[in-house]
Formats: C-alpha cells, structure tokens, sequence
C-alpha cells in the first residue's frame, strides 16, 4: 500500500488536452495520510444551484423596477422645490415702503405677476404663479380679484396672494345726507374724485336712500346711483309692512312723499314724528299743508335753495308744488328722504296738533288750536326782534372795533366829540344783510324770514286755519278766505 494518495489525475500534468493554467484543469491529487487511504474515495458533490447563471428577468418588471426609482427621484425633487417655494413665499418681500396696487376688471393673472415683480411687491413672479396655481387648482381657494389694495412695508407674498384671492381692497366713502335731492346728490357724485364714470340720468326724485356708501376703486357713479335706489326700495318696502293703522298715506309712494316733507320741515330727530303728525291730522280735516320747502321745490326744481327769502308774490304762484294754493301731497316728493323720517311717516306720534312755528332754539313749537299757535307766533316774533336786535348790537361793536383798528394804522385820531360809530345808512352792508339770512348752503332746509316791518299785530291773529298752516316760521298777514 503506498503512503502517498493516488494521483489519478498525475496524468493529466502531462496531458495536452489541460495545458498548465487551462480553466478546467483537474486539480494535481495531493498526498493522503495512512488513515485517508484506507476510506474509500467520495464520489464529487453536486454542483449548486447559486453557481448556477440567474436568468434574464421579464421585460416588463425591469420596466416597473425604472419607474418606481423615476419617481423615487422626482418625489425627492418636488419636496426639494417645494421647500424652496415655501421658504420663498413666506419670507419678507422686497417692498421698503407701503404702496397701492390696483387690478383692473378682467387683468390676467400673468400680468398680475408682471407687475408685481416690476413694482418691487415680490421678488421672483415665478415663485408667485406656482403658489397661485397652488392654492387655485389644488386648495380651490379662488381667483384673483379686481380692485384697489394697499401692501405693507416688507409683505411677504403670501400676504399679497391672500389680499388679492379675499377682495381686501381700499374702500372709498361718500356721505349723501338726508334731504338731498336727486339733483344735487348727482353732482355730489360727479364731483367725487374717487368715482369715475357718467350717470346716465338724474334719478326720481325721492327714489335715492341718503346713508354713508363704502365703494372700490372700480365702482361707478352709476354703480352708487342703482345702490342707494336698490337700498330705498328694500327699505321701503320692509317698514311698510310695520305701518301704523289709521296713518292716512295709503301707498308707499305716497308715504316716500310726505316723508320728504317732513325731512326737509325739520333736522331735529325728536321733532319728525310729530310733525308727521301735524301734517298727517290736517290731512284729515282736509287743510292744506302750507309747507314752505314744497314752495322752494316748485321754484327752484330741486336744483339749490332760494337766495331770497319767500316774497308773498311767490306764496301766490300757481305752481303743483305751492301746497298753499294745492289740496292734499304734491305729485312726487320733494327731497330724498332717510330712514327716520319714512319710519315718522308711517309711525306718526299720536297728537291732535294742527300747526307749529319755530321757537328760536332751532326747534319748534306745536299747537292744536289756531289761537294756541297765535300765542306761539306772537312769542316767535318777540324772539325774533331779541335776535335781530343782539345780532345788530354785535355788528355794530365789530364794526367799531374795525374802524379803531383802522384808525390806529393809519394813525389817524377822530376828532373831539366824533361819535365812535357812524350810524348804518341803509346801504350799509351791514344794514343789507339781513340778520339770519338763510343759508345758500343746497344741504340745510331753508327758513323763510319775514320782514319786521310786515309782522303782524300779535292782538290780530293774521289767518284762519286754512291759511295757518304747519310753517317752519309763520308768513306775513295775509287777508282771510272767505
């Protein structure tokens, strides 16, 4: 028995067919020990599956094993862009001062950005349209809108896209108060420097609700004109339905009527429904309403007030507005009157008063009888002449203290015994000008204002009812009908 292992592959050294350094080429036997050559020779293992090649996989998981690690890698992008965004639009803008933007009707969006960029509002106008694409197509949170908007100092563009998509924009006021008429409200519009556009016409008169209107800069004069006639028919319509019973205006039109009179009558919140009551009464017993401020309508067609106070030439005039010489309310209203004086109408006090005069505070006094109202008339009058008579008083000092002055510059010195004032020449001005003369202001109700000279007698009551009617301040003596 050899002590060395078989070399059955010794051959093979020499074998051309396995050259040295041949793959392939059987391992040279190595020498066994006594104990390894007396086991039997065990037969080569296997080979294993994990020598064997792995085979091609099928076409379309290589595809999905692409896709998956395509979008892998473009999710990443995204939330890298995205933070990007974010940090973009969160962080303060480049705008050093405040400022007003304005977006017209129908700008695009693309413009909107333009401009943005270009005004110095926003630093990078492609940062602002991925956020508005954002938040109109992903969130729903709506488009941009028209107007005019105001950006603090260093706005981030958040703030100016959540300014722009909720309509934040400047709201402008114009103040139309009660009493206007249609006519002047449209000049006060056409003046406004905030509005822009034509008002087609001038309005029916009485149709306009006086109040304070909040507009945008792309609202029209047009645009407040149909607001306030939208405001005055739904209010109308609403108070209506809360009237008094037994009031005697039967219509709303009616009502829109006397309510203008009763605005014009009086500015003083206590005095309207009492004075819609007094027109209300006489209604009733068919007396005329002899109210100044319908004669001044007739006269000047709503367009101002009189420079003048009402002569007894224009008390005669045949006019449909002279509710001296006319039965029952005018053919339209005379002013545009407010919510009080509707509500007053429709909701009158409960009196039995037939006239009132004013009681030189600003107010009036009421009366159920015409002696009553004569008394009234009589302590008006006594009033009147202290007004006139201090007014007077105050001129004169004025003018004193002017002529001194004068003096004094140009020093001139009045001689011995010279009065300090001459006397006023009835073409003074100050004798001209007669002592709270009415107001050309369009806005106040005027007052007429009687002569002293034409006063009459307080002994000789100077009309019978029908002639006494519910006047702001009482006309002079009128003979009576017969």
């Amino acid at each position: 028995m050899s002590l060395t292992r078989d070399l059955p592959s010794t051959a093979n050294d020499n074998d051309e067919r396995f050259p040295p350094g041949t793959p392939g080429r059987p391992a040279a036997a190595l020498p066994r020990s006594p104990a390894e050559a007396l086991e039997p020779t065990r037969p080569p293992e296997p080979p294993s599956d994990w020598d064997e090649p792995e085979p091609d996989p099928h076409p379309f998981l290589r595809m999905l094993d692409g896709l998956v690690t395509f979008v892998f890698l473009l999710a990443c992008f995204g939330a890298v862009v995205f933070y990007w965004v974010k940090v973009q639009f969160d962080q303060p803008g480049p705008l050093a001062t405040s400022t007003v933007f304005a977006v017209p009707k129908g700008e695009g969006v693309s413009a909107i950005a333009d401009r943005l960029e270009h005004d110095g509002i926003i630093a990078d106008r492609r940062v602002f349209m991925t956020s508005i694409l954002y938040f109109m197509y992903v969130k729903g949170q709506g488009s941009l809108k028209a107007g005019e908007y105001e950006f603090s100092k260093y706005a981030t563009m958040r703030d100016v896209l959540d300014t722009l998509v909720e309509g934040k924009s400047i709201e402008h006021k114009v103040t139309l108060a009660e009493g206007l008429t249609s006519y002047q409200i449209v000049q006060k519009l056409t003046a406004h420097p905030e509005l822009h556009g034509k008002i087609t016409e001038i309005p029916p008169e009485g149709s306009l609700l006086p109040d304070t209107y909040k507009f945008g800069r792309n609202d029209t004069r047009q645009d407040i004109i149909e607001r306030m006639q939208a405001a005055q028919a739904k209010f109308l319509a609403k108070v209506w339905e809360t009237r008094d019973e037994g009031i005697v205006v039967t219509t709303p039109e009616e009502a829109r009527i006397l309510a203008s009179i009763v605005e014009k009558e009086t500015g003083r919140a206590d005095e309207r429904r009492l004075i819609a009551s007094v027109f209300q009464n006489r209604l009733r017993k068919n007396m005329r309403l002899q109210s100044d401020p319908t004669i001044i309508y007739g006269l000047v067609g709503g367009k101002g007030a009189l420079d003048h106070p009402i002569q007894q030439e224009e008390l005669d005039r045949d006019t449909q507005y002279n509710t001296y010489k006319i039965n029952g309310l005018p053919p339209t209203p005379i002013a545009n009157p407010g919510r009080a004086a509707i509500e007053a109408v429709l909701r009158p006090a409960k009196t039995n008063d037939l006239y009132f005069v004013a009681d030189g505070t600003g107010g009036h006094v009421f009366a159920p009888t015409l002696e009553e109202h004569n008394k009234n008339v009589a302590r008006w009058r006594k009033v009147e002449r202290e007004i006139r008579a201090r007014e007077a008083e105050e001129a004169a000092a004025k003018a004193a203290q002017e002529a001194a002055a004068g003096s004094v510059a140009s020093g001139a010195t009045p001689p011995a015994g010279s009065p300090e004032v001459a006397p006023l020449s009835p073409g003074s001005p100050v004798a001209k000008e007669a002592p709270g003369a009415m107001a050309a202001d369009p806005t106040t109700t005027p007052e007429v204002l009687i002569d002293p000279g034409s006063l009459a007698d307080p002994a000789h009551p100077f009309a019978e009812p029908e002639e006494a009617g519910g006047d702001a301040v009482p006309k002079p003596p009128r003979n009576p009908k017969r």
